[in-house]
């Protein structure tokens, strides 16, 4: 099944951009887990539109629990939660359920579906399904963190302008705190504020912009996961790559490895002040062979600019076979990138709690 993920925690995503609902079944969490909905709503908080720079529809994103939890803990059935869809506008897709959006899913689905996709919003291929993910990810994230693992991100570019990196050696505790509690996390406030004024000044050219989120994994355990489709890189490629807009992911040094010499690539082995043997630098960016090696898991998602633009832009009335101008209506992000970096710790969560080693 295309929406379901994972063998141990099993995930499966439902619902559409303008369905009554969306939400998830999360099968396999053991009983006797608390589930603290405080601190998942203040989780989905961080993805949701809040101002200028995020598309003016606003859903509050509540989590209902519908099966699996009694009185907040889990009971060892399989979780399904829901998440409302209440600020939707199906009126503004009636101009493009036979012109395709160019870089959406549209032209694609249209041929696939034979017309019958639910264009309303992109449907299933929204990004509004990333907050069901989030979700999903919030149970997963905590399953992580009871093993003493921590995933954290931040914003590393938007367009022209980056962000310091994450430590690749070790974890800064009250920086990883910083940038969780935020809905905009980055390292550098100068950074952020130059972010900013890009996607505002694109969104005043009826543009978007794209960006890229760095993620980091401390704390885990070297031995887990497998070498071919069993990989750490396997499995996280295909978590991140399920949400939207996401176009390319690295690892470590990633691409920057092919200007590289094996003499500077190489990480060396030596031992810390307790004899525990690490890396002197995370080139590999903490996997080996698709296996983790206790260093911090290292790893960047690139995020295509929003295809919804006020600009016009070329199309094919795909009934009348003829091309034409397409002008987009509705409400759209100038750039989802400050949104993703929760929904990218969910993604590597739901993919890590799935990979060989790790014991739920």
């Amino acid at each position: 099944m295309a929406a379901t993920f994972g063998n141990k925690i099993k995930v499966t995503l439902f619902g559409q951009s303008h369905a009554q609902a969306i939400g998830a079944i999360v099968d396999g969490v053991p009983a006797g887990m608390f589930i603290d909905e405080e601190k998942l709503a203040r989780f989905m908080d961080r993805r949701r539109a809040k101002d200028e720079l995020a598309t003016k529809r606003h859903e509050a994103d509540r989590v209902v629990f519908k099966s699996g939890v009694v009185n907040g803990i889990t009971c060892g059935a399989p979780i399904c939660l829901m998440i409302e869809n209440a600020d939707t506008r199906s009126a503004d897709y009636s101009n493009v359920s036979v012109v395709p959006r160019p870089n959406h899913s549209d032209f694609a689905a249209y041929i696939k579906y034979s017309g019958h996709n639910d264009i309303r919003g992109g449907g299933q291929f929204s990004g509004r399904l990333t907050a069901a993910m989030c979700a999903a990810g919030f149970i997963c994230l905590e399953l992580l963190r009871a093993q003493g693992i921590s995933v954290v991100s931040h914003v590393s570019r938007i367009g022209s302008v980056t962000d310091e990196k994450l430590n690749p050696l070790m974890a800064d505790n009250e920086l990883n705190l910083r940038l969780k509690a935020s809905s905009f996390p980055v390292i550098s406030e100068d950074a952020q504020e130059r972010m900013r004024q890009e996607v505002i000044e694109k969104k005043q050219e009826g543009d978007s912009v794209g960006g890229e989120i760095e993620c980091a994994v401390y704390g885990l355990p070297a031995g887990l996961g497998s070498d071919f489709f069993g990989g750490l890189e396997a499995l996280i490629a295909q978590t991140v790559f399920a949400v939207p807009a996401v176009k390319g992911l690295e690892f470590g040094a990633g691409f920057e490895f092919a200007q590289m010499c094996g003499s500077v690539a190489n990480d060396p082995f030596t031992l810390d002040e307790n004899g525990k043997v690490v890396t002197a630098t995370n080139n590999c960016g903490g996997i080996i062979g698709g296996i983790s090696n206790s260093m911090p898991l290292m790893f960047t998602a690139a995020f295509k600019p929003t295809p919804s633009i006020a600009k016009p832009q070329m199309s094919v009335d795909l009934k009348e076979n003829t091309e034409t101008e397409l002008v987009i209506k509705g409400r759209h992000d100038p750039c989802i990138v400050p949104r993703a970096a929760a929904v990218i710790e969910s993604a590597a969560a739901i993919a890590l709690v799935n990979a060989d080693g790790f014991v739920v």
